[in-house]
């Protein structure tokens, strides 16, 4: 990998606008597809309130105008209601991302009075059987209720729902979900396989024809309900000829910082090996965007080989995910595998050929995340 130049003056060009803010790992769902990571048991250590809001000032000062509060499952942070009353005195549009386990309809409308601008829920399935099956939980009955909250409460809601094999043919049943929870954004995002996920891939990733038949329903289903509900359907990267600029490009726009306080451009670099990625315990986050070696890493063109080198879609994509490239080919600076162009394209078409063309009865083992982790400290 080439040196990076001087961080100040490849990092003045980079204006961050969301904060992605892992309030903890800690999460009462153990979802088959869990973007935490694999080893996070070492990772129990969680910065306090007052680190928490020095990230907030910090970052507002940066330009950030969005922050996502998520996990693992924020509400399972104490100190999540002076975290929210601090971003609305920055004047920061907040998100709350949650599974809605625990929550109670008197917290929401605290939240709310506080300056909570939305809430993202995420739901597995329509029925509670298939629902549950991925969560590892109970917990389908109580995420209509919180959606139902949200609404009485007057704010915003987004619905999240991330498909794979199991529930892809549901997808028409889905989107009659979202109308009738009245929500007002359905965001449809494909597995990213990448941790869990990867762990999970043969039994999740769907058949091209679902893909066909899904991504078909759901244009329709944008469509007709223009004005009323905005529809995002998200393709997983395993059926592209090119691949998605993961996070907006490396250290572009987005910050996200660990429960324990790491600095990273997306939620696994942290998994990469070779890169040092600096906690805002030991400097203060404005230094970390500017300079840190980690956020340099990939920023900018200097790293790429080709084909990247010599594309013209390299300041659109800027060559892909680096984790699925280092955690498919065990190299950092290669093009993303998910590109059609790349030599390692091999990998995604072997795993798209495995996929069994009719469903396992009954459904395979899946591997859940893991839910050995001590409480969080707030």
């Amino acid at each position: 990998m080439n040196a990076a130049p001087e961080g100040g003056v490849r990092s003045a060009m980079y204006r961050p606008y969301t904060l992605v803010a892992e309030l903890t790992y800690l999460c009462p769902l153990r979802c088959a597809y869990c973007s935490n990571p694999l080893d996070y048991a070492r990772h129990a250590s969680t910065l306090d309130t007052t680190t928490w809001i020095e990230v907030l000032r910090a970052a507002e000062t940066l330009g950030v105008v969005q922050l996502n509060l998520t996990g693992g499952e924020p509400l399972l942070r104490k100190d999540l209601e002076a975290l929210v009353a601090e971003a609305e005195r920055l004047a920061l549009y907040t998100n709350l991302i949650t599974s809605g386990i625990p929550l109670s309809r008197e917290r929401l409308r605290e939240l709310r009075d506080l300056g909570l601008d939305n809430v993202q829920l995420s739901i597995q399935d329509v029925t509670a059987a298939a629902a549950d099956r991925i969560a590892g939980r109970r917990t389908f009955q109580r995420k209509l209720h919180v959606a139902r909250w949200v609404k009485e409460l007057g704010l915003p809601l987004t619905l999240n729902i991330v498909l794979h094999r199991e529930n892809l043919d549901h997808l028409e049943e889905m989107i009659a979900l979202a109308v009738e929870l009245d929500a007002d954004r359905l965001e449809l995002a494909n597995t990213q396989y990448l941790g869990w996920a990867l762990l999970n891939r043969e039994h999740l990733l769907p058949t091209r024809e679902q893909l066909a038949r899904a991504r078909a329903l759901a244009a329709a289903a944008r469509e007709r309900l223009k004005g009323r509900m905005e529809l995002l359907f998200v393709t997983p990267d395993y059926y592209v000829e090119t691949p998605k600029a993961c996070m907006d490009g490396w250290g572009r726009r987005f910050i996200v910082v660990s429960p324990d306080g790491l600095v990273l451009p997306c939620h696994l670099a942290h998994t990469l090996p070779g890169l040092t990625f600096e906690s805002v315990r030991d400097r203060p986050l404005g230094e970390i965007w500017r300079d840190s070696s980690g956020l340099q890493a990939f920023r900018g063109e200097e790293w790429m080989s080709e084909p990247c080198r010599s594309c013209d879609r390299r300041a659109v994509d800027f060559g892909g995910c680096r984790c699925q490239a280092y955690h498919l080919t065990g190299r950092l600076t290669v093009t993303d595998p998910a590109c059609s162009l790349s030599a390692d394209h091999g990998l995604i078409e072997a795993a798209r050929a495995a996929v069994p063309a009719v469903p396992a009865d009954p459904p395979p083992a899946l591997t859940y995340r893991s839910a050995r982790l001590s409480a969080p400290r707030s």
